[in-house]
């Protein structure tokens, strides 16, 4: 039993943890609340203790049980002809960028990511801009590129979650076209990150261990959506967007100049 706490502490420090398991329960309400941004909040977390790769990797691992919590209710309330073609043409784009992440430096590529992701918010924000039509194929396409970013970055949530929105509806079928997806963007990884062989024995004990923060926030998230939170919803969401991709690009930046 030592052997691999010992394992585990010549990894993370104590300190390092609690850093992350804050992150892990605000990120899990966060997700709750507007159905994504979770797995952002953990991988910035994680990234600048052990690094991105093992980030995307933990933060898929620790997304699971909370997803599950979320997905029944999403299901009766989402748009399937959104969810299922942009869900399916996901696992398409996963599997390149999974193969970016373990090959390139992906500085570069989370900067231009984090610029898109706040250039859809500024669109957003000032009541359009964005829009990528009805048609399954433009849908699908969406898909792939919403794959590829989760392949290689770990944030294909905030793009997903930027075309939900353009896409009009209540505030309770849009959180749930957005879990829906998210949902997808979560599967369409692991396949990937396994064949690569990002799943270590320490990825996959510090994946568990966060689950309890992660579940328990998202299980906040969600009471005060059904309770309270439905009519602030599209400006939580867009706020969240805009501090994710905020994140994002600060520490992008940050990783770019340490290189």
């Amino acid at each position: 039993m030592h052997s691999w706490l010992d394992a585990l502490t010549s990894v993370i420090s104590l300190s390092d943890f609690a850093v992350i398991g804050v992150a892990a329960f605000a990120g899990g309400f966060i997700r709750g609340f507007v159905g994504f941004g979770g797995a952002v909040m953990l991988i910035l977390a994680v990234s600048a203790v052990i690094g991105p790769r093992e980030a995307v990797a933990i933060a898929a691992l620790s997304g699971l049980p909370p997803m599950l919590q979320l997905l029944p209710a999403a299901i009766r309330s989402a748009d399937r002809s959104f969810a299922v073609p942009f869900g399916l043409a996901s696992f398409i784009g996963a599997p390149l960028g999974t193969w970016m992440l373990v090959m390139i430096a992906p500085e570069v590529m989370k900067i231009a990511i984090a610029l898109m992701v706040l250039a859809m918010v500024a669109m957003l924000a000032r009541g359009g801009g964005l829009a990528i039509g009805q048609s399954r194929a433009v849908i699908a396409a969406a898909g792939v590129v919403a794959g590829w970013i989760q392949g290689i970055a770990g944030v294909g949530g905030p793009p997903t979650v930027a075309i939900t929105l353009a896409r009009g509806g209540t505030a309770q079928q849009q959180r749930a076209n957005v879990i829906g997806a998210v949902t997808a963007l979560n599967f369409c990884t692991l396949v990937p990150l396994w064949w690569h062989g990002l799943f270590t024995r320490e990825v996959i004990v510090l994946g568990l261990l966060f689950v309890p923060l992660y579940s328990g926030g998202t299980w906040l998230g969600q009471r005060y959506f059904t309770e309270r939170g439905q009519r602030h919803y599209r400006k939580a969401a867009l706020g969240a967007l805009a501090g994710i991709g905020a994140l994002t690009f600060a520490k992008a930046v940050w990783d770019y100049l340490a290189v």
